[in-house]
This record gives structure tokens, C-alpha cells and sequence, in this order.
């Protein structure tokens, strides 16, 4: 079965919340979110509609990436870029979880993510990843992705930062 890109559901959670517990582990929040569930579901809808965004936040869908029924990993599709994302962040947030690496899903994942920014009429897609994580590199290339440069970020790895033409 191919390997879909859906909003959360109610029934999510337990599932969800072990994915963040495990993927904390690798330093990558897997929930965007915190509070109740009704919480989290009631904060990715308004983002996804991009209303009532707390500061700092833009318009962004945070999808659950689904392959054999199974959830194994999350994207959050940012569609306007600040300053914080512009610099750091990108258009294109994902994570797959270990249970589930190394069979394709992350190049799966950004190539959707890629088509969805496209069809909102994204011409350029921002893709970052720490300097040090080959696997996320390789993903961003094989799916179109120029690296324009590397950029320190204070306390934190330096940032490669990859531009993909949705148009191919």
C-alpha cells in the first residue's frame, strides 16, 4: 500500500505519543503540540486553516504520514516562511520513526509535501536538516533538492539548507 499524507484523527493517539516518546530520543519533536488531545487535534486545524495562530506560528498542516495502515511518521507543511523558518526551519518539517527507516517513507513524504506546497502555488521549497544527518541530505537531494548553503545556528548543529523547484 502506498504511503499517505492525513490530518490526525481521535484514535491517533496512543500511537502518536509513543512515536514522540521514541523519536525524542533522536532530539526531533514528533508532536508539535502539547496539552489534551482534543488539544493538539483543535491546534493542527487552526493552523492548517491558519487562523488564530499564536505568534511566531504561520499557516502549516501537520499530516500523519500512513503507509499499510500504520502511522510511521509525521510532516508539518509550513506554506509562507518567517524569519525564523526562512533561516532555519524551511517549508518542510518531517520525521520517520526508527522502526520504519531506511524503506523510502522520508523521500515519499518530501516529494508529497513538495507537490501539496506546489498546488498552493510555492514556487521555491526551503528543506533544512542538520549538517551532520546524511540520511535527511540524501532524501532532500534525491528529491530535487540545491544545496545554497550551510548556516551556524547558535547552540544548535549548523543547518544545510536545500532548495527544491516543485515544477522539477
Amino acid at each position: 500500500m502506498p504511503l499517505t499524507l492525513r490530518p490526525p484523527r481521535t484514535d491517533d493517539e496512543t500511537v502518536l505519543r509513543r512515536l514522540h516518546t521514541e523519536l525524542a530520543a533522536d532530539g526531533f519533536t514528533f508532536l508539535l503540540a502539547d496539552g489534551t488531545w482534543d488539544e493538539i487535534l483543535e491546534q493542527a486545524r487552526r493552523e492548517a486553516e491558519g487562523t488564530d495562530l499564536p505568534p511566531g506560528r504561520v499557516r502549516a498542516e501537520f499530516l500523519v504520514a500512513e503507509a499499510d495502515g500504520e502511522p510511521v511518521g509525521r510532516v508539518s507543511i509550513r506554506y509562507e516562511l518567517n524569519d525564523f523558518l526562512r533561516t532555519i526551519g524551511g517549508h518542510v518539517g518531517y520525521g520517520v520513526a526508527p522502526a520504519h527507516r531506511r524503506r523510502g517513507h522520508a523521500t515519499e513524504i518530501l516529494r508529497q509535501s513538495v507537490v501539496r506546497l506546489a498546488a498552493a502555488g510555492v514556487d521555491r521549497v526551503l528543506v533544512t536538516c542538520d549538517d551532520d544527518n546524511i540520511g535527511s541530505a540524501a532524501v532532500i537531494e534525491a528529491c530535487g533538492g540545491m544545496l545554497e548553503d550551510v548556516r551556524p545556528v547558535e547552540g544548535e548543529a549548523p543547518k544545510r539548507r536545500y532548495w527544491i523547484d516543485p515544477t522539477g
